[in-house]
């Protein structure tokens, strides 16, 4: 009886998506500083509901069923790490090492990831997110091995006359990864321009220029485009059936029509 209860209110996806509403408005009340003691009962109230249901929903589709789904991955995961919550909800403990205190306050608001369950549509755009990713992850490599490679060569030529941008390689790459993202780009070679003779400035601004061209305008444009196109793939595929089967319709209509007039 309590079982069957338990199931029509935990299988129950409106009144879940009810209680992820509420954890997130709690979840965020406390982030600005707002401290009653009401919200960190909500808080666990909605920890415990959580927990409940994924041990409703394991009992009920068995834990290979359960884990089947991505997104029942990810709840499963969100949920164990509300679990020292709990505990310490229930069982306080004062802590003195600030970074178990960082890392529940982490975990609390890692579980704002079952939000996500609100949108509509989102299970095709996250599969239409992977499809691009395995569509065009060799061109995001590429571009990331060209980014690196300049990154190096302008760690060698900048690094002693601008080290705040090109000191080491990991800062360098940073760098370049900015001036492709189109972000202050004329700030360095003005930088550079500044601090050595006007023939260095003069190569370093046409440099830069030809690494924002290349790879900001040229690059991220190109990459976007592939992308964009990719993730749109499906509803192609979807449009391009419809209308196979649309002109399949028609040649047996014409077929019909010309037995007829025989």
């Amino acid at each position: 009886m309590i079982l069957n209860f338990l199931k029509r209110l935990f299988l129950n996806n409106k009144v879940i998506y009810g209680f992820i509403l509420i954890n997130a408005i709690s979840i965020y009340l406390q982030e600005c500083s707002s401290k009653w003691a009401w919200m960190e009962v909500i808080e666990f109230v909605c920890a415990i509901v959580f927990l409940i249901e994924m041990i409703v929903k394991i009992s009920h589709y068995g834990i290979r069923g359960y884990l089947k789904s991505g997104w029942n991955r990810l709840d499963f995961v969100l949920v164990l790490l509300s679990i020292p919550f709990i505990i310490q909800f229930v069982y306080p403990v004062k802590m003195v090492n600030l970074s178990v205190l960082f890392v529940l306050r982490l975990m609390r608001i890692l579980r704002l990831l079952r939000t996500v369950h609100l949108f509509p549509g989102i299970a095709k755009l996250v599969s239409g997110f992977k499809l691009a990713i395995r569509q065009s992850y060799v061109l995001l490599l590429s571009y990331f091995i060209l980014v690196v490679i300049f990154g190096l060569v302008s760690c060698d030529l900048f690094g002693q006359i601008a080290p705040e941008y090109f000191d080491t390689p990991t800062n360098s790459v940073y760098t370049i990864f900015r001036m492709c993202t189109i972000e202050g780009w004329y700030e360095i070679p003005n930088r550079i321009a500044a601090v050595s003779t006007p023939f260095i400035g003069r190569l370093s601004t046409i440099y830069f220029c030809g690494i924002l061209i290349m790879g900001g305008i040229v690059g991220m444009s190109f990459i976007n485009s592939v992308f964009v196109d990719a993730m749109v793939s499906d509803n192609n595929d979807d449009l391009k059936e419809q209308l196979n089967r649309v002109e399949a319709q028609l040649k047996e209509l014409k077929s019909m029509l010309e037995e007829q007039e025989k």
